[in-house]
This record gives C-alpha cells, sequence and structure tokens, in this order.
C-alpha cells in the first residue's frame, strides 16, 4: 500500500468529510488537491476572494500554483465500518440510481462488477481519475478535488433470487406495505442493486456516475435514475438546517451521531444471525420518490403553513415556542385552548414521542424535472432515509403519517425501493464482498 493510500487509512472514520483543506504538496503539483498548473493553458486556476466572490481569473503560464478551497478539497474515506454516504454531511448534488442484472449475470458476475465499482469508487472519491495514468478517464472532472464526493451501494430485495442467496436475504428487505397515498411508478421502483452518488460539486458528482454506468459493462443496465442538489455549502452566513422546495426547513428533529442510541437506531449490530453477518454495521435505505404540489402549497398563507408543518417557517421552530432546537412541547395549549401544535400537523405526527420512539436519518435531495404534463412544476423531495430495520423506523411512522397527517393533500409518493446497504469494506475488500463470497 503507498504512503499516501495509508495515511488515508489512518484517517478513516464513518464516512463524515474532513473538512480540512489540503496544503499543496511541496515542490509538486496535485490534480486532485490544487487548482490551476503552471503549465496549463487558459482559465486554470479559479480563486475564491476573501469576500466570498464568485469570480475567477485566468492564470498566468508562471502563476504558483492556489491550494483548493475548503468545498473542494474536503474527501470522504471509502473504507470503513460504515460506508459513506449515510452520515456524512448533506452534500449540494446527489444521483440515485437502480440497476437490474442482465439476463445471464449472476452471483459471480455481480461479484466481479461489485469488485469493478469499489475499486473505481475509492479512486473517485479520493479525487483520483478513474485509472492510474488517467488515459480512459472522460476528464469531466479535472482540476477539482475530491469535494466531498461518496459514493454508496445497496441490494435491493430481488438481487438476491437473481444471484442464489436467497437464504442471506434478511426479514428486513421484506417489501414495504402499501399507503393509500402511493401513485408508484414501477418502472421508477426497487431495482436489483441501488447507487447512491453525492458531491459538493455537480461536475465531480456527474464525473461519478458516468463512471459507475460505464463500468456496469454487460453485468447490469440502468432501471431508474434521479438527480437531486440541496444548498451548496457556504451558501449562508452560518450552518444551517437545509430547506426543501415548499421553503420549510427539513431535518430539524434527525437523530444526531452524538446522540446515545444513534448506532443502535441506524445501523445493524452484531451478534444477529450468522447468515445476515454480511449486515453488520450496515443500515437499511428507504428511498422515495415525492412530488410536491407547489402550486397548491403555495397558494397558503404562511399562517396556513406552518400549522400544517406544526413549525415556523421562518426558522423552524415548533409552534409551542423556542428557537428550532426546542423540544416540541405537544401538550401546550393557545389561549382558545386547543393545542398550538395541531392534533394533524406533520411533525407531530411524525415525531418519535408519537411513534413508540421510532426514527430514521433522513438525508434527502431536492428535484425539478420540468414542468409535468398537466402544466405544474415536477419537483419534490429524493426522500432517503437510514435505519437499523425499516420495521423500527420508516413502516411505522409513514403508516401513522398514512392515516392522517395534514401535508399529504400537498405532496404524491410517486416512486418507492427498499435497499439492504451492507457495512463499508475493510481494507483490501470490495462492497459486498462478505455476501458475495459468503
Amino acid at each position: 500500500m503507498s504512503k499516501k493510500k495509508d495515511d488515508r487509512t489512518q484517517a478513516r472514520d464513518s464516512g463524515v468529510r474532513r473538512g480540512e483543506p489540503v496544503p499543496g504538496p511541496p515542490g509538486g503539483v496535485s490534480r486532485r488537491r490544487l487548482i490551476g498548473s503552471a503549465g496549463a493553458a487558459g482559465a486554470a486556476g479559479l480563486v475564491l476572494g476573501a469576500a466570498g466572490g464568485a469570480g475567477g481569473y485566468a492564470a498566468s503560464r508562471g502563476e504558483a500554483p492556489t491550494a483548493l478551497t475548503t468545498v473542494g478539497s474536503t474527501e470522504a474515506m471509502f473504507h470503513g465500518k460504515h460506508q459513506a454516504g449515510i452520515t456524512t454531511p448533506l452534500q449540494a448534488r446527489g444521483h440515485l440510481l437502480a440497476f437490474d442484472l442482465t439476463p445471464g449475470s449472476g452471483r459471480r458476475e455481480a461479484a466481479a462488477l461489485m469488485r469493478r465499482w469499489s475499486a473505481v469508487a475509492e479512486r473517485l472519491m479520493a479525487g483520483e481519475p478513474v485509472t492510474g495514468g488517467g488515459e480512459h478517464d472522460t476528464g469531466v472532472a479535472l482540476d477539482a478535488g475530491p469535494s466531498s464526493l461518496t459514493v454508496t451501494f445497496g441490494f435491493g430485495r430481488t438481487f438476491f433470487s437473481r444471484t442464489g442467496l436467497t437464504g442471506h436475504r434478511p426479514p428486513s428487505l421484506d417489501p414495504l406495505p402499501a399507503f393509500s397515498s402511493d401513485r408508484l411508478d414501477a418502472k421508477r421502483s426497487e431495482g436489483d442493486l441501488w447507487v447512491q452518488v453525492g458531491a459538493d460539486d455537480s461536475l465531480v458528482a456527474f464525473h461519478a456516475l458516468r463512471a459507475l454506468q460505464k463500468e456496469a459493462g454487460s453485468a447490469a443496465r440502468v432501471r431508474w435514475q434521479m438527480n437531486g442538489f440541496n444548498r451548496a455549502p457556504g451558501a449562508t452566513a452560518r450552518p444551517m438546517t437545509t430547506r426543501n422546495l415548499m421553503g420549510q426547513v427539513d431535518g430539524t428533529n434527525n437523530p444526531a451521531p452524538d446522540d446515545s442510541d444513534f448506532q443502535e437506531r441506524i445501523f445493524v449490530p452484531t451478534g444477529g444471525s450468522p447468515a445476515y453477518a454480511w449486515m453488520e454495521g450496515g443500515s437499511y435505505a428507504v428511498v422515495r420518490r415525492i412530488r410536491m404540489l407547489l402550486d397548491d402549497w403555495e397558494g397558503l398563507t404562511v399562517e396556513r403553513q406552518e400549522q400544517v408543518i406544526g413549525r415556523r417557517k421562518a426558522d423552524g421552530a415548533p409552534l409551542s415556542g423556542g428557537t428550532e432546537d426546542t423540544a416540541m412541547d405537544l401538550e401546550k395549549a393557545g389561549p382558545d385552548g386547543k393545542p398550538l401544535i395541531p392534533a394533524n400537523a406533520h411533525a407531530r405526527i411524525s415525531s418519535p414521542e408519537k411513534n413508540g420512539g421510532a426514527a430514521m436519518l433522513r438525508r434527502p435531495f431536492s428535484y425539478h424535472d420540468g414542468i409535468a404534463d398537466d402544466g405544474t412544476p415536477d419537483a419534490g423531495l429524493l426522500f432517503v432515509c437510514w435505519q437499523a430495520d425499516p420495521f423500527r423506523g420508516f413502516i411505522p411512522v409513514q403508516r401513522k403519517l398514512d392515516r392522517g397527517d395534514a401535508l399529504s393533500p400537498f405532496i404524491r409518493h410517486e416512486a418507492s425501493g427498499l435497499f439492504a446497504v451492507p457495512g463499508g469494506p475493510a481494507s483490501g475488500e470490495y462492497v459486498g464482498q462478505r455476501l458475495l463470497e459468503a
């Protein structure tokens, strides 16, 4: 193992980006860590000014290279106890894809594919070209750093029958129940394999997307693809919870990694059945494409929107008072004797207090796919939530929401998927190796 790779190994964590700017190497220029090159022709050195200006300038031939900004230099670890892209801070750009194995492809072909995908993901997450010499790299992400790129892999229920591994399919992958608000498109739901790509730079994310699509080769074909976005890092004066396309602060009551029960809620523990040991340190991802009926929503007054959600739109604070981080007081009443947080408010119904402690880590992307056939925006949320068991996380909460959530008339669930996301690979392993070589 090279010294550079060994240094990264020492810095491994659960997939959270490190966040420190990466200095340039002495006596040389690293393509992934530095912007610009003394031998480059044209605009090769975009620099952010001290005041945060977006303007750049063309570097002259003799100019010293400039270190990457913090956004470009942050790097997530490929190897570790958990895959990256779960606890990694929300990224500015995301791509969600599902693949189906092609006819004739089985366990051997799936193992070879996961080995190729893992090798590509490891290089790209380190900000390196697809191949060592870069001769097969498209060049889309040239001059950019890792930009917090993460690639996360999961397996759908049908993967196990197509690879002869049904004995290793965990019960937590049983199909999700039907919900009354579902308007699911089967062609954009489920899949044998699932890939989540996230980055803080759109070109870096697209570069990874194309590399993975090409590496699928003849073993798998794309079933569906969805593209999303979030607010870019540094767009606000201080770190803030992101907003969704309804303008609401989204993610306030998420479990936090420093919660005493975070690990047991989000990640599969050790000590279970040997048949499912390959999922230790992994998590289950529920993926839902939720269209927001924005014309209807935007026709409401802000006060009415707040009643639907149960939180103030301006700052995300609960209607019972306080700040965004103040716990909701579900019993507090107003002068009229009615609860300040309505009985059918989204925040009330989805709260762990009303669901036997059920919780999930929500890590979504917004999406906008233009105008639908009915003339309304085809926009909303690519909802991704993580939990140790969807039957103790997503399902009980969604059942409760399905029975009387004030938000339901303004959203439509149009696609769905459930995927088993194994733990992170150890050094020298590929993702899913413990399953495919069981």
